[in-house]
Formats: structure tokens, sequence, C-alpha cells
């Protein structure tokens, strides 16, 4: 008996240690969505692929977008595939030293060779962003140290190369390192690039990087202050002594850019800070989508008017989480099952994908965010019942 016994006491001794440890595996909740995009749009080495463009690009946006969504299914295999990929491609094998491409897909043929590299080797802050705070809290959820190291340094040089101090507007994060300060007195910014949870838990995560705190509170007046009619523009100009003014180049539109900053809007946890006067900066597109039935693909944000097309599956599951927020649940299941049928009906492309990723699955209970801005992933404590 007493040598039977030993297997069994090994095993309870493992058990022990894992869980005092704060390493207890989590079943992975099912989500289907997320299967379908693994199958179809990431590529088994962890690229993920725009189909619906000449050179099959990549772009930083998506992999970060990845990255966050394998840790949101505990799916450690497929976050390491995507982070190895966006390293060793779009960070020159170091992310430590080299912020991200932001585009890399098939280069132009040269005597008739097919090649594959970097197409615009600029970074896109949004992405390193997103790529940073997913890195911090993959290290803090899973417990690993690389992860957490990778996401302090990659936050120290978006700091660096990503962000100036505007007068009057304080530090502010640019787009990319280059072309984003046309003149000594102007700057252009893009709100959807600044996810306020994102943005708080940054500020929260890393005391010693204090710049974050004043990047949070610039976002903060980003969001809210640029969206004069309750939509956000997909690219606003900053002007010293002016303030924010409309980006001519853009035509001042609301469109496939700013459709995220609803999204990021709607998914703030309830007692987060200033939630409240977030929310009410874009009631006008709650009411159009009310009236309408669906949300507007372009809107001129100087005078609230919308062009007239409908916008497609994607926008639909962007703004569900902002109408949830409002309280709005009538809209909420029209804008779900809206998402639901158009995908039915035309398989979804990359940028709709991941944005019916983030509010369906937001929707769905896969995960949330806390006052923090930290991911509260549903694998953590119980998977939501299946729809």
């Amino acid at each position: 008996m007493r040598h039977a016994s030993i297997p069994l006491l090994r095993a309870l001794l493992v058990l022990a240690v894992t869980f005092a440890s704060g390493r207890a595996l989590a079943a992975s909740c099912a989500w289907p969505d997320w299967e379908h995009f693994k199958q179809g749009t990431l590529s088994a080495d962890g690229r993920v692929i725009d189909a619906s463009t000449p050179e099959q690009v990549t772009v930083s946006e998506g992999q970060a977008y990845a990255l966050f969504f394998a840790l949101v299914a505990n799916d450690r295999a497929t976050f390491d595939r995507v982070l190895n990929w966006t390293q060793n491609n779009l960070a020159q094998g170091d992310l430590t030293k080299h912020l991200p491409a932001w585009q890399w897909g098939r280069q132009a043929k040269k005597d008739a060779t097919e090649s594959w590299g970097v197409l615009d080797s600029n970074a896109a802050s949004d992405a390193d962003i997103w790529i940073a705070y997913t890195l911090l809290e993959a290290g803090r959820l899973w417990h690993e140290r690389s992860y957490t190291a990778l996401g302090t340094v990659l936050a120290q040089s978006i700091v660096a190369k990503e962000t100036a101090v505007l007068p009057g507007l304080g530090r502010t994060v640019l787009p990319g390192p280059v072309g984003f300060h046309p003149q000594d007195d102007v700057w252009r910014l893009n709100p959807s690039y600044v996810p306020l949870q994102v943005m708080r838990h940054l500020a929260s995560a890393l005391p010693q990087q204090t710049e974050w705190k004043a990047i949070l509170d610039s976002s903060t007046k980003l969001v809210t202050g640029s969206a004069p009619h309750g939509y956000s523009p997909d690219w606003v100009m900053y002007k010293r002594e002016q303030g924010f003014v409309a980006d001519q180049a853009s035509k001042a539109e609301s469109a496939y850019n700013a459709i995220r900053v609803y999204l990021w809007a709607g998914m703030l946890a309830p007692d987060t800070p200033r939630r409240a006067a977030v929310l009410d900066t874009f009631l006008p597109l709650a009411d159009f989508v009310a009236a309408h039935g669906f949300p507007p693909e372009r809107v001129d944000t100087q005078t609230g008017a919308a062009a007239g097309n409908e916008g497609n599956a994607g926008f639909s599951a962007a703004v569900a989480p902002y109408l949830a927020a409002l309280g709005r649940n009538e809209l909420v299941q029209a804008q779900v099952q809206r998402t639901r049928t158009l995908a039915a009906q035309s398989p979804l492309g990359y940028y709709s994908q991941v944005l019916a990723l983030f509010g369906l699955g937001y929707l769905d209970g896969l995960y949330r965010f806390d006052a923090s801005g930290a991911i509260v992933p549903a694998w953590t404590s119980t998977c939501p019942a299946a729809r």
C-alpha cells in the first residue's frame, strides 16, 4: 500500500505546487469565431493575412489583435506563433530594439522572382500599444516573466519614438514615428489609436514609466474633444493655440478607423473614471442606429451628416458594446443579429472579422476589462453558457 500510494502522493504534490504558484491550468472557453478566424485568416506560422489585397498583406495591427484574442482564448500556442512571426518578420528579430513595421506582404517582382517582406517599415502606434499591453497582460495571467519584460521594453520604445509633448495637450500618442508632424505647430492624430482602458492600464501597470499618466490624460482629451457633433473622426489635426481642427486629407470623415472608438468606449468598465462623459460624447451615433437600424459607413464630422451608406457587419459588431453600455438592449440584439445575418450571406473580410471578434466576444462574456483596464478573460473564472 505504501509503495502504491507514491504516484498518487506525487500527483497531489504537483497539484499543490501548481495551485500555490497561481498557475493552475484553466480550460479554454468555447469560441467558434476565434477558431474560424484561425482556420481562414491566420497562417500556420502565425501571420494574419488580409486576403482582400493583391499583396496578401499583413499589418502589425492584425498581429496585435491576434495576440489579444489568443490571450482571451487561453490559446498560448497560437499566441507564441503570432508573437514569434511578428518579432522575426516585422521587428528584425528583436522587439526590444525595433518597433514592428506596419505592413508586410508580397513585394514587386524582380527578374520574375516572387519575394515577400516588409512593404512599409514605418511603425503604427496602435499596433505597438496593443502588443505592449497584451504582452504585459499575458505575463500577468500566464505568469511568464519574459512576456512582462518584453512588454515593458516595448512600452518604453513607444514613449520614446511615438509620442510628443503637444502645447496645451501634453504628452500625446502620435500614429507613428515618422510623418505625423507636418509643421512646427501642427500634428496629425488618430483617436482610434488610444483605447482608454488600454492607456489606463499602461499607466497603472508601469508606474516607473511616468509618461503614461500624461498620455492617458491626453488620450481622453483626444477622444472626447475631437468629435464636435458626436462622431469621432478617422484623423484629426491638432494646432498650437487652436486645438483640434478638421483633417482635410481625410475629408474629416468618421469611417473605418473611427468605428473602433465607439467599440473601445463601449467596453469601458462601468466604474472607469470619466466613462459617462466618454459615452455621452457619441450619443448621436446611438440615435442614428435607433432611427435607421444600422451604423453609418461614413459621416462628415464637421456637420454630423451621414453619407447614407450602411456600415458593414463589422460596424454593427463594433457599435453593439457601445449600445449595451447605454442600456439600449433592443438595439444591441438587432446589431448582433445584423452581424450574424450579413456574415452568413458573405464571408467577412479581415477587418470585419476582428471587429466581430472584439464586439461579439465581449457581449458573449468571453472577456471584459476592469476599472484599471486589465483584461478579465472568462477562462480565469467561469466560461459563459453557449449561445
